[in-house]
């Protein structure tokens, strides 16, 4: 399970708006940005969630799991 936090983090990481992610995950900017509008846990449908998490990782974009520092993001390293 990712945050909202951590798919924002990821935006800016990126540098994508609401409507790239959209563009990238099929998922609409509307339903993208009610999703971004709470803290907490990513909401809205299994699937909804696998793709806003499948485009931005096929992105580059590596969710880092709660390890004792909290959540976090980072993009893989490129060659």
């Amino acid at each position: 399970m990712i945050s909202v936090r951590q798919v924002k983090a990821a935006r800016a990481m990126l540098a994508w708006s609401q409507a790239d992610l959209a563009r990238a995950s099929g998922v609409s900017a509307p339903t993208i940005a009610r999703l971004e509008s709470v803290d907490g846990p990513l909401g809205g449908m299994v699937d909804t969630s696998s793709k806003i998490r499948a485009a931005l990782e096929a992105a580059g974009v590596i969710f880092i799991e709660q390890n004792g520092n909290g959540p976090g993001v980072r993009l893989k390293e490129r060659k």
